[in-house]
């Protein structure tokens, strides 16, 4: 297994009506490597985003589903996806700081 560095770990935002609801309660969803662990999820958040510290990490495994087109077959890539909850004294995430 290769390393994976902490710029690596998480890969871009969720964006959805069930995250951005989960974002009042402190809990941000990102879709991360597949072979970052919770705590590796849970140091390149704190190191991407000044002042956040985290509460805890779920993580969520889909696997690939099987796609046809025509007669060829073929599989959508397997993806991980972490759901992170800040602790009360930490910052805010400001994903969208550009809108």
């Amino acid at each position: 297994m290769a390393t994976v560095n902490y710029y690596d770990v998480i890969i871009r935002p969720v964006v959805t009506e069930k995250s951005m609801a989960g974002m009042s309660d402190r809990k941000y969803t990102f879709l991360v490597h597949t072979d970052a662990n919770k705590f590796q999820i849970k140091d390149a958040v704190e190191k991407m985003f000044e002042g956040a510290k985290v509460e805890s990490v779920h993580t969520i495994n889909s696997k690939g589903k099987n796609k046809r087109r025509g007669m060829t077959f073929g599989k959508t890539a397997a993806t991980k996806k972490a759901i992170v909850k800040l602790t009360e004294d930490s910052k805010d995430i400001e994903l969208f700081s550009s809108l």
